[in-house]
């Protein structure tokens, strides 16, 4: 039976603070395959306190799982293929991988296709390493039917895990960026659903998939959320997958439910759980909550959450896998998740997925990387903010251009990131000066107004002394790392210093082709 082990722990210092979930068990155990604690510790203490930055390590154990599939050692472990902790799309692809052609025929019916090439428009990143693969996973939160009891007077889908799963050309890696949904970012201009469209502005990353899907049309709400993942990141998405709450709850009720032992009781009215500390096993709407609580656990923060999520899906993929051999279980756990699985029309059936999952099974474990976004909480940059989290930059932009040229994000990339995400530079602590190096009235005023809502602290606007075609960024002695930071919001601008510019200010001139701040 799968099992995992969750609850509070210890303070694991300030290395740790505000940073990406730390996985447990055997992903802890792997090297690279591990979570990359990525997000940097607090910076000062009116910007984040100690319980709002607070380790996710102390919002899960390890994951100890048991049955037929255990290997042990690190020859076992190097021997073992991928095993899913995507989410619940994901581990149906392993799992499909496993079951036979048999089940084609009779389940290839129930996956919904939403055709949304139409509704994302050709301005799109290009793919700089064709044959290489972006897929979107989307666990979707729609409050109809049976699902409105965990939202009322919601009227739009939500999305409740976000994650992106590059793999590379050569189907030897594998890499997966999970994205908080409290992510402050820039939602672009989304088609609705009803014919309308919104307008581009920042909000907190989820609201894209309930943006586009406020008439309950799936095709906008995925493509809503692709437009705002392509947008933040660069990457180009070629596949979406999404399954939603009736679809998890019954996959693992058909496998009898999944052990899981908190260290502590966990009572969370939002996520309707309570749970005593202590191994038990949960199933249905317990399951559903012990993936779903937040404010009850930990430090409450969506960081802690996703570190549960990922540690709970590796132990379903594990049942499921030891499952297999029984044809009653793997029935069920296909039913159920492909009757509540939508993607996009090239993804939706069964012949696709499988062909999707045998490219993948095969990756060594010690090959799957599985980050969060390095961020750190809103609140260094806007006090009043402390329920959301931004992308910590340029350590973001680093890792999404690394996977847009195929470069595999091992362990001394991540050691990499890591070290730096100790270090952050907030937004908020870099003074900026815009100057319109274009001709046109306006343009420094624009990208004024787009770096304030960044969280920079811009000290004026101005004419630069001569047009500039390209947008530059040039910086005193001493503020390297500050306008390496700037530069990195500027797709396509590099930083240089210049000794004749404004002392403890970064200059940005903007260039003909300036288009936007990411």
């Amino acid at each position: 039976m799968g099992r995992h082990r969750g609850g509070s722990q210890g303070h694991e210092g300030p290395a740790r603070r505000a940073g990406a979930p730390k996985a447990t068990g055997r992903a802890r155990r792997t090297g690279p395959a591990k979570e990359a604690g990525l997000p940097p510790k607090s910076g000062p203490a009116r910007k984040a306190g100690p319980a709002r930055n607070a380790g996710p390590a102390r919002n899960a154990g390890p994951v100890r799982k048991a049955g037929p599939a255990r290997r042990t050692g690190p020859a076992a472990r190097k021997r073992r293929p991928l095993r899913w902790v995507l989410g619940s799309a994901g581990v149906l692809l392993l799992v499909i991988a496993g079951a036979g052609a048999w089940i084609y025929h009779d389940l290839d019916g129930n996956i919904h296709a939403a055709d949304i090439d139409a509704k994302l428009g050709g301005d799109r990143p290009a793919n700089l390493s064709p044959g290489s693969k972006n897929i979107l996973v989307v666990g979707s939160d729609t409050r109809e039917g049976a699902n409105a009891k965990y939202g009322k007077g919601l009227e739009t889908m939500q999305s409740d895990t976000l994650m992106l799963l590059h793999i590379p050309a050569d189907r030897k890696w594998a890499t997966v960026v999970s994205f908080p949904r409290d992510s402050w970012v820039e939602i672009p201009a989304c088609d609705k659903g009803d014919g309308s469209r919104s307008a581009v502005h920042r909000f907190k990353i989820n609201e894209a998939f309930s943006l586009g899907g406020s008439t309950g049309d799936v095709a906008s709400a995925a493509a809503c959320t692709i437009k705002t993942v392509e947008s933040g990141t660069g990457l180009r998405v070629d596949h979406f997958l999404s399954l939603d709450f009736e679809g998890f709850k019954g996959m693992v009720d058909a496998l009898g439910g999944i052990e899981v032992c908190p260290k502590e009781p966990i009572h969370d009215k939002k996520a309707h759980l309570d749970l005593e500390a202590g191994c038990q096993v949960v199933r249905n709407e317990k399951a559903l909550g012990y993936v779903r609580t937040r404010y009850s656990v930990g430090d409450g923060s969506d960081i802690g959450r996703i570190g549960r999520q990922q540690e709970f899906m590796e132990a379903l993929a594990e049942k499921a896998q030891s499952e297999l051999t029984n044809p009653k279980a793997l029935y069920g756990f296909l039913q159920s998740a492909t009757k509540s699985l939508t993607t996009d029309s090239s993804l939706a059936g069964i012949k696709p997925l499988y062909g999707l999952a045998s490219e993948l099974k095969g990756i060594p474990r010690n090959r799957l990387a599985f980050l969060t976004v390095p961020n750190y909480p809103r609140e260094a940059d806007v006090p009043t903010d402390r329920a959301n989290v931004v992308w910590q930059f340029p350590q973001a932009t680093e890792l999404f251009a690394a996977l847009a040229k195929d470069k595999e994000v091992d362990g001394a990339r991540v050691k990499k990131l890591k070290a730096a995400a100790r270090n952050p530079v907030y937004a908020s602590s870099v003074r900026i000066r815009v100057l319109n190096g274009t001709g046109g009235a306006g343009r420094a005023a624009e990208a004024a107004k787009q770096l304030g809502e960044a969280g920079y602290a811009v000290t004026g606007t101005g004419n630069a002394p001569s047009p500039a075609r390209a947008t530059r960024v040039a910086y005193p002695d001493g503020m390297k790392a500050a306008a390496a930071q700037v530069a990195s919001r500027l797709p396509g601008t590099h930083a240089v210093r210049d000794d004749d510019a404004t002392p403890g200010v970064v200059t940005v001139t903007i260039g003909e082709d300036f288009d936007r701040v990411r």
